[in-house]
C-alpha cells in the first residue's frame, strides 16, 4: 500500500530526512520510534502533504500512485489520514460542523452523495460513544479548551468516521494518562482491518503495549537505522536509543 524509497526531505535549507526507505502492506500496523529531532513528525507531514516540506530525492508510492503529486485534500479523499500530535484549534467552528463538512467533502470527492444532518448525527453519535466523546464536546468549538486526552480521542473519532486506508498517528500517546491511553488504543485497535494500513509514530514503548505493531522501525538522523518486532521496543525501553546509534550501520 505504501512504498517509500530513498526519501530525502528538506525544510528550508535544512535536510531532515536523508534516505528513508519504508514499506507497509494493507492490513499491517508499523511503528516508528526514535529520539527527538530524528524526523518522525517530518515523515508524517510529508505523507499528509504539508506545505514547506520539500522532497528533494526519492519517491512515495501509495496504492500505485505518486503520493507527492497529489494535493493534501486529494490525499485525504483517497484515504490518507493524519492524527496530529498537536491538533489545531478552530474557534467559531463546532466539532460537529467540522465533522459534517469534512465527511461530506470527502464523500463528494469520491463521487458519493452527501449525508444529511440526521445521517451525520447518527454516525457520529454511534462512533463517539465508544470513545467517550460526549455530546457536549461535539457542540464545542473544535479543540478549543479541550484537554490533551479529549483532543486525542477526537482525532481517533475522526479516523473512525472517515475510515481511511492509510492512517498515520503522530505521537498519539503524547500527554495522555494511562486511562486515556488505553481508551485511545482501544479505538485504534477497533479500526485494524485487512484493507487498512497504519503507521504509529511514538517516543515510548508503552503505547505499543496496547497497539501491538507488526513491525517496528527506529528512525535516527533522517533514516531507518534498525528494524524488528515487539522485542525491539522493549530493548529500546531498557537501553535507550544510544546503544543502537553506536552500532555500525
Amino acid at each position: 500500500m505504501l512504498e517509500i524509497k530513498n526519501l530525502h526531505v528538506s525544510v528550508g535549507d535544512k535536510e531532515i530526512l536523508k534516505g528513508l526507505t519504508l514499506s507497509i502492506k494493507a492490513g499491517e500496523v508499523h511503528a516508528i520510534m526514535g529520539p527527538n529531532g530524528s524526523g518522525k513528525s517530518t515523515l508524517s507531514y510529508v505523507l499528509a502533504g504539508r506545505a514547506g516540506y520539500d522532497i528533494t530525492e526519492g519517491s512515495i508510492t501509495y496504492n500505485g500512485e505518486d503520493l507527492a503529486a497529489l494535493a493534501p485534500e486529494v490525499r485525504a479523499a483517497k484515504g490518507v489520514f493524519l492524527a496530529m500530535q498537536y491538533p489545531v484549534e478552530i474557534p467559531g467552528v463546532t466539532t460537529m460542523m467540522f465533522l459534517k463538512t469534512a465527511l461530506n467533502s470527502q464523500r463528494r470527492a469520491r463521487g458519493e452523495s452527501d449525508l444529511d444532518a440526521v445521517g451525520v448525527l447518527k454516525l457520529v453519535r454511534a462512533k463517539a460513544k465508544t470513545l467517550n466523546v460526549s455530546e457536549e464536546m461535539l457542540k464545542r468549538a473544535l479543540n478549543v479548551g479541550f484537554s490533551g486526552g479529549e483532543k486525542k480521542r477526537l482525532e481517533i473519532l475522526q479516523m473512525a468516521i472517515f475510515e481511511p486506508k492509510l492512517a498515520v498517528l503522530d505521537e498519539t500517546d503524547s500527554g495522555l494518562d494511562i486511562d486515556a491511553l488505553k481508551l485511545v488504543a482501544e479505538g485504534v485497535n477497533a479500526l485494524r482491518d485487512p484493507t487498512r494500513a497504519m503507521l504509529v509514530i511514538t517516543h515510548y514503548q508503552r503505547l505499543l503495549d496496547y497497539i501491538v505493531p507488526d513491525r517496528i522501525h527506529v528512525l535516527a538522523k533522517g533514516r531507518i537505522v534498525a528494524e524488528g518486532g515487539k522485542e525491539l521496543a522493549l530493548e529500546l525501553e531498557a537501553k535507550g536509543y544510544e546503544h543502537i546509534l553506536k552500532e555500525p550501520a
